[in-house]
């Protein structure tokens, strides 16, 4: 790029900089320099392929999608929390809001992520401990008691039951008196990354697609801010992906996504500003700046090249960010701040829009109140000391970096033509992608590839060709045993005992009515949401509903392979 095209680019840049409002911050460093809010080539200065790195707040957005960095408004701190039952968990929100978080990520436990009910045979002795149980709307009622849903931010990771999830949490938004238009957050709903990488389905990946249109359609016409789907790269990354392949994989799941609201005749420009995604933060600190700059790079190319869209929104990759659960190290634990904040650095500087910071502890259990504290800290000292908000991408243009981020990209094209080929020459009724991407769960491609990445990470390790202090270097230590956070057996008892309360006091015959309307819904080309909200309101619990889907729809069985 010529020096008056980088001088124009510039001049775009500051009217829209100029424009936009800013922090009442101090933008200076700690010895009081001034520092301006971006940089860039010196003036009259030619600099070839300029227009991939680019402005802030312009195509191809590699620099981030504001002007104004974080000078405009900082990362929202998202401490991702659920354990035990509703009261418990809605204490432990409480303290997150109280010292400072922007916003709440809900952790569910493993019957509600797998759509069972705490009663359910299946469910035993695993209810509220590896996050929140959830029954009923009645439970979402008490996990928000005295959070205002209209005023507050809320994601919640679940995938497999996430549409039945999402209408307890609007019931109970109802029940509080809110405005449903008004609702905003992120409901991850990805079955995608389920098939590849979690493994929390229910059904065969048709159904769920049908699920996921229904809710796009809805969240677009009847609840604009929020977003209904978070596509996740995090869980493929902590599998054992390299970040190229949870880079691709990502976004290739994304453009699925994208594919299956075409095919339900949305405007593009509508319901792609309602994806977002959530990527892992590992602790190679370059390569995850790389490839958080190049996800936006390639999302905005796309969307516009191939999907047509053409509104400024609908290029945008927003995504939040969470450090990596799989680097920390049940060996000298306390290490594990260090890991966290490290991650937490390369997210900020890769321009995340949200961040959650892992608690020290969370390799053993689930983290206690006092490493859940040091966790949130880690990312108020990142915010309020270090300087990192005061210049926007302030990496932009390093060489290694630059570089670093021309390969991830290169490498992630070179995944979505094989993920295309997969899916052959033939129409599909969504799209090419998700041709692709169906094919590649059906043939164990998506996961072999990532086992092959494994397995070459833990040879590098056991070789001591990479390191990790405390496991395979540096293992002397004087740290003691942690306390940890242990859930007693009575949570599940009186988790069961509530529900058997409030089977017993409702209409069954209403609930019986409603879940059969439901499925009647299903059978047709009616969208489910408001059958299924119907239902939710009449008290019918997840495990019912979704085992009224299982009996329609079947349930899905991954092929064994060797």
């Amino acid at each position: 790029m010529d020096a008056d095209e980088i001088a124009a680019g510039r001049a775009r840049w500051q009217a829209r900089y100029d424009a936009a409002r800013k922090r009442d911050a101090d933008f200076t460093t700690l010895s009081g320099l001034t520092v301006d809010p971006v940089y860039g080539p010196p003036e009259g200065v030619a600099y070839p392929g300029f227009e991939r790195i680019g402005w802030p707040g312009e195509f191809p957005y590699t620099r981030g999608l504001y002007p104004t960095g974080y000078r405009g408004r900082t990362w929202t701190i998202r401490q991702f929390a659920g354990f035990g039952n509703a009261q418990q968990t809605n204490e432990r929100y409480r303290m997150i809001l109280g010292a400072g978080g922007g916003g709440l990520s809900v952790a569910f436990d493993m019957p509600t992520l797998m759509g069972r009910d705490s009663d359910d045979p299946q469910s035993l002795g695993e209810v509220g401990h590896c996050g929140v149980a959830i029954d009923s709307a009645a439970d979402m009622e008490v996990l928000f008691d005295g959070i205002d849903l209209a005023g507050v931010t809320t994601s919640m990771t679940i995938s497999g039951p996430a549409v039945p999830v999402f209408c307890m949490y609007l019931v109970a938004a109802e029940r509080q008196g809110a405005d449903l238009s008004r609702l905003d957050g992120t409901l991850q709903t990805d079955i995608f990354k389920e098939y590849i990488a979690q493994k929390e389905w229910l059904f065969d990946p048709e159904p769920h697609l049908r699920l996921i249109g229904d809710l796009m359609e809805y969240c677009a016409r009847q609840i604009p801010k929020y977003k209904p789907l978070s596509v996740s790269g995090y869980h493929i990354r902590e599998a054992g992906a390299t970040a190229a392949q949870e880079l691709a994989y990502t976004l290739a799941d994304g453009f699925g996504y994208v594919e299956l609201g075409l095919s339900r005749g949305l405007d593009v420009n509508v319901f792609a500003p309602g994806l977002s995604f959530f990527f892992d933060s590992h602790v190679d600190f370059f390569e995850e700046i790389a490839k958080f700059r190049a996800a936006r790079r390639i999302w905005a190319r796309w969307l516009r090249d191939v999907y047509g869209a053409t509104s400024e929104k609908a290029l945008w990759l927003k995504f939040h960010t969470q450090t990596a659960g799989v680097s920390l190290t049940a060996q000298q634990p306390v290490n594990n701040v260090v890991r966290t904040a490290v991650e937490a650095l390369a997210a900020v500087l890769g321009g995340t829009n949200s961040l959650h910071t892992n608690a020290l502890d969370e390799t053993l259990a689930l983290p206690t109140d006092e490493s859940a504290e040091i966790a949130l800290r880690t990312q108020q000292v990142l915010m309020e000391e270090t300087g990192v908000t005061n210049v926007a991408d302030p990496l932009g243009g390093a060489w290694y970096v630059e570089a670093l981020t021309d390969r991830i990209e290169a490498e992630a094209e070179e995944i979505f033509a094989r993920i295309r080929q997969l899916g052959g020459d033939g129409p599909h009724q969504i799209g090419p992608m998700t041709s692709g991407i169906l094919r590649g769960i059906e043939d164990g491609w998506f996961t072999g590839h990532i086992a092959e990445s494994a397995f070459a990470y833990q040879q590098a390790l056991e070789k001591g060709e990479k390191k990790i202090v405390g496991v395979n270097c540096h293992t002397a230590t004087v740290a003691k045993e942690l306390e940890i956070l242990r859930i007693s057996h009575e949570v599940e008892l009186e988790q069961r005992r509530v529900l058997a309360e409030r089977k017993a006091a409702r209409d069954d015959a209403a609930v019986k009515a409603a879940v059969q309307r439901m499925v009647e819904v299903s059978r047709t080309g009616e969208n489910m949401i408001p059958a299924m909200l119907d239902a939710v309101r009449a008290e019918a619990t997840l495990g019912e509903i979704c085992d009224a889907l299982r009996g329609e729809w079947g349930v899905h069985r991954e092929p064994a392979r060797f």
